[in-house]
């Protein structure tokens, strides 16, 4: 069995490919696309799936709340959060349903979706891709290696180059806190 330090370094080397594939470009847009919306009055709505979900529970907490400054509250929304909507509508009309329905009360042209799947292929986190793009939104993608399904629904793709979740699920944590730092830089000081 590995130790402690073999994983770091797996780890390590998984940042390591993230620098080299450089999705520098794509976080720029996914920054602009959320300030835009933000700015705007439009939420930012964010799904996922068991740890994916926690991690849009984490990216809600830091922006309505605060990152690194005291300021505003700003409008985000982390669709796993709604327990009654979830249980309710997951069982009269199935979980594959539980965000796109939620992307359709809070949705509309100028919002962004968040979509964070690991593997891409997620069917609530697809059909909420498709639901945000029926409603004129901007979807970001967060997932795996390549993107999945999920990849030709989104305008923006922050795919990390792994296909092992737990990797992948590290590197979209450098990823939003990355973007709520520059989310709140660009909205606190503009």
């Amino acid at each position: 069995m590995a130790g402690l330090n073999d994983y770091l370094v797996r780890s390590a080397d998984a940042l390591t490919a993230m620098v080299e594939r450089d999705l520098s470009a794509a976080m720029d847009q996914a920054v602009e696309a959320v300030v835009t919306a933000l700015s705007a009055g439009k939420p930012l709505l964010i799904s996922g799936n068991g740890g994916s979900a926690s991690d849009a529970l984490h990216i809600a907490g830091e922006l309505v709340g605060r990152f690194l400054k005291n300021r505003k509250a700003y409008n985000v929304i982390a669709l796993p959060a709604n327990a009654a909507v979830l249980t309710a509508w997951g069982n009269d009309f199935g979980y594959d349903t539980v965000f796109s329905r939620q992307v359709e009360a809070h949705g509309g042209p100028g919002a962004v979706l968040l979509a964070i799947s690991t593997s891409g292929n997620s069917p609530s986190i697809l059909l909420a891709a498709e639901e945000a793009r029926k409603l004129g939104m901007t979807v970001i993608g967060m997932t795996g290696d390549t993107g999945g399904k999920l990849a030709p629904l989104c305008d923006i793709l922050l795919n990390v180059p792994s296909t092992a979740t737990p990797i992948i699920q590290q590197g979209h944590i450098c990823l939003y806190h990355f973007l709520c730092e520059q989310v709140e830089a660009r909205l606190a000081d503009g």
